[in-house]
């Protein structure tokens, strides 16, 4: 097993090591996974369990036990391993058999599968999972398409079919899951609404940056620091719900109405979760109001329904021994 306590002197033959993460391939018993393994760091700490599965020849997407253990990155650069191994081993297609159908899970495989199916059709069964713990395949296939990861000095890329993703200084750019951080044609761009994005950096078709990154502009505004009256707060729970995947609906309604909003200078995030409620940028009301209320109020929505949902899930997920 992994042990603690200090370095290590090398990997045993049973560790496999997967970037900044080494898996321990003694099995375990573990209360929700059953045969598991346990995922430790590089010196040896145990983080989280995941299941068992055979890396020689994986047929199945593992259950990570408690995937916000792992370093930011670390769980990405496991599942592209996998479907590395999957590729390699000629296996057509892998299933998902766990209770965390998540929509922050179905973008993460799209970054190393491709899938059979619409994202709905992943995470419509969501909280019937989460509650019973169910294990049985989701009847949606993910055919391994590995991308190749290029480290630079602040992060790294993502390269399948020319430059898909860039993580600068922890953030995410792409063109899937992320409202206002952007990546088009190799340049990693900053957009609230209809004002001229803000370059951060170019990269090139090898995932090499070539400039930048360049710093997060500022914002000063009067709004800044103030809060949505309960009432707005009301009518806008009911657009958000809209755009959050259908089993979560009512409870996003009823979560924003209850919990507060205000606006802020977040930087290159639109929205955050704070200890009382959420954070909106302030650009995404001034960047879109002049082309109307409508405009504005679904820039809003865009940018504060992913932020919801995944407090949602994370509120209504077990508490499950790592």
């Amino acid at each position: 097993m992994c042990q603690t306590g200090g370095q290590r002197a090398k990997l045993r033959a049973v560790d496999l090591a997967v970037g900044d993460l080494v898996i321990d391939c003694d099995t375990i018993t573990h209360p929700l996974l059953g045969d598991a393994f346990v995922i430790c760091d590089r010196a040896g700490e145990p983080l989280t369990a995941m299941s068992a599965i055979d890396f020689d020849r994986p047929h199945e997407i593992p259950i990570v036990a408690a995937p916000g253990a792992l370093p930011p990155g670390t769980g990405g650069l496991l599942l592209n391993f996998i479907a590395e191994r999957a590729r390699d081993a000629k296996i057509a297609a892998l299933r998902y058999a766990g209770p965390y159908p998540t929509p922050a899970l179905y973008n993460a495989l799209l970054r190393s599968f491709v899938s059979s199916a619409e994202p709905w059709d992943f995470t419509i069964d969501l909280l019937r999972r989460m509650s019973l713990l169910s294990r049985d395949p989701i009847p949606v296939d993910f055919t391994p398409a590995p991308h190749r990861r290029v480290p630079f000095a602040r992060g790294f890329t993502e390269v399948r079919n020319g430059v898909e993703r860039a993580v600068i200084d922890g953030l995410s750019y792409d063109d899937v899951d992320e409202v206002n951080r952007r990546l088009q044609a190799g340049r990693a761009e900053l957009s609230f609404g209809s004002a001229p994005p803000t370059h951060i950096a170019t990269f090139a078709d090898d995932g090499t940056i070539v400039d930048g990154p360049h710093a997060i502009p500022t914002t000063e505004h009067p709004m800044i620091g103030k809060d949505f009256p309960v009432e707005l707060r009301t009518e806008m729970g009911q657009l958000v719900s809209e755009f959050v995947v259908d089993p979560l609906q009512p409870i996003a309604a009823s979560m924003i109405a209850a919990r507060t909003l205000v606006w802020l200078d977040l930087g290159a995030r639109s929205c955050v979760r704070t200890e009382t409620g959420f954070a909106l940028h302030v650009r995404v009301w001034r960047d879109n109001i002049h082309l109307g209320l409508g405009q504005a109020l679904t820039a809003i929505s865009g940018a504060l329904y992913p932020v919801v949902q995944r407090t949602i899930i994370a509120e209504l997920q077990p508490r499950l021994p790592a």
